[in-house]
């Protein structure tokens, strides 16, 4: 089994990032394996390279430097990448462990706002069920229950569709299970003093910051 040295590391981890944030699966898998066939830490491959290059990808999209198309080419070559490293990863740091559930409210057929949540969060480890648009309250409960989830995501574009997501919070405390979920909130007529109004733990005004503030509020449980 070969070595390599920091600095060879360093440059490798490099050469991986750009590859994933190129979007080239082939050179994206291509890394990843020579790492594993020099010994690397798979945690190391999968932080150092891969989440780092979806997080500068997020950045990216945030200060509107990175289109949706780079986004999904370079979720699709982080996807590659893992399926190359999954095997020697710990489950526990596939992100299997930490679902997110993503839904559009009732009464809202929009979903390219959410779908984009979903690939950024599921490029950055975790795992996502997507409950697809016009999403009643009872299945939103539903899906939190028997996912164990511990996100919510609730999406809306429509100004009139808006008051729907507090009553998706009131549904999940009149269920008993508000308190072990954290509920976060986003749309283009979303903002910050809504999310606060209705009892939401936080806003995401695009995919980029959804995944930090899931970060964050993952760190406060």
């Amino acid at each position: 089994m070969l070595k390599f040295s920091r600095l060879r590391k360093t440059k490798m981890l490099e050469e991986l990032k750009q590859a994933v944030i190129k979007g080239d699966c082939e050179k994206a898998a291509e890394w990843t394996r020579k790492f594993l066939n020099r010994g690397a830490d798979p945690l190391t491959v999968m932080r150092g390279g891969l989440i780092a290059a979806m997080d500068s990808v997020g950045e990216g999209f945030e200060t509107g430097a990175v289109f949706i198309p780079e986004v999904l080419l370079a979720a699709r070559a982080m996807n590659k990448a893992i399926e190359v490293l999954a095997p020697h990863l710990p489950k526990s740091d596939v992100g299997k462990e930490v679902k997110v559930v993503l839904g559009t409210v009732k009464g809202d057929m929009h979903d390219i706002g959410k779908n984009m949540v979903g690939v950024m969060l599921k490029a950055a480890g975790f795992s996502v069920v997507d409950l697809g648009v016009n999403v009643p309250e009872e299945r939103f409960v539903e899906e939190v229950i028997r996912e164990n989830a511990s996100v919510l995501g609730l999406s809306t574009l429509l100004t009139t569709t808006m008051p729907y997501m507090k009553r998706v919070i009131e549904a999940l405390e009149d269920a008993g299970i508000r308190s072990r979920v954290k509920v976060v909130v986003g749309g283009a007529p979303v903002n910050e003093a809504f999310a606060r109004e209705i009892g939401a733990d936080g806003y995401a005004p695009d995919a980029g910051s959804a995944v930090r503030l899931v970060r964050e509020l993952l760190k406060e449980v």
